[in-house]
């Protein structure tokens, strides 16, 4: 079959970031990855580089992407090829996935450390996840319509939606019961959802944070680091103890329920 043709006018320019973490401010590129499709037709042009952030990976960062501090150890810095990543992606328009909410402002902060400017305001940006999102709508009417095989009448009224709930649930079940899952890091999760809902549960929540707010996050080796502000990464308890005033702080300004709870479990463990 034929290659399909993009209908361009100007250079498309589509990248991926790999980082230290993901904070767009505070963590560094580790690995960029762009592939130039050209307007006059030619062949892409791909460029790929290793670069050493000069702070440290974090441990859950490391564990989706693999590099490690000694893969980069004599890899050049950004500062030393951001001309050169400048002059690839030139005045084209940028692609991604998920790239306008992190891979370009990740890459516009670091052009901004070494006194460049991404300028974005006269390129369009191309986000292929918000293509699939809007096209394959996460509505309570979507799935309805997907795992029921039924239209939702009067939805938005409230006993009609929990009730079309429900049967989204059982329709889940019964598709997806026993059916392994390949992750998006190529990894085999064997028959996730099962009629359990324990199972359900720890498939379907993010247990890697104490709060839905992800103010409070779990790290690898079970400590609680604080996700947010000046201590951001430091543990919880570590820092109330050493700063019993931050708690009370914490606790008088608006933060949800959660993150309550969970400092004033952890002041009574202080003492």
């Amino acid at each position: 079959m034929e290659d399909f043709k993009i209908n361009l006018d100007r250079d498309l320019v589509f990248f991926d970031v790999e980082t230290t973490g993901l904070n767009v401010i505070r963590d560094r590129i580790v690995q960029i990855a762009l592939v130039k499709l050209r307007k006059n037709g030619q062949p892409p042009e791909e460029m790929s580089m290793l670069i050493n952030p000069g702070i440290p990976i974090s441990e859950e960062s490391m564990a989706i992407h693999g590099i490690t501090p000694k893969d980069l150890a004599n890899k050049p810095t950004f500062g030393q090829v951001a001309q050169k990543i400048m002059d690839f992606i030139g005045n084209a328009d940028l692609g991604g996935y998920n790239s306008n909410r992190f891979d370009v402002p990740m890459l516009m902060e670091e052009f901004a450390r070494v006194g460049m400017e991404l300028d974005i305001s006269k390129r369009r940006l191309i986000d292929a996840q918000r293509i699939f999102y809007k096209m394959e709508p996460r509505t309570l009417k979507a799935a309805y319509r997907l795992y029921c095989q039924k239209e939702l009448e009067d939805a938005h009224d409230a006993l009609a939606d929990v009730r079309a709930t429900v049967e989204v649930f059982k329709g889940q079940i019964r598709a997806y019961e026993g059916k392994d899952l390949m992750d998006e890091d190529g990894k085999l999760i064997p028959a996730p959802i099962q009629n359990n809902i324990q199972a359900i549960h720890e498939f379907t929540n993010d247990l890697n944070f104490i709060d839905a707010t992800q103010k409070l996050r779990v790290q690898m080796d079970g400590t609680v680091v604080f996700n947010f502000g000046k201590y951001v990464g430091e543990s919880v308890k570590t820092v109330l103890t050493r700063e019993r005033h931050y708690a009370g702080w914490i606790l008088e300004k608006e933060f949800s329920s959660q993150v309550k709870q969970y400092i004033r479990l952890v002041m009574k463990e202080i003492g």
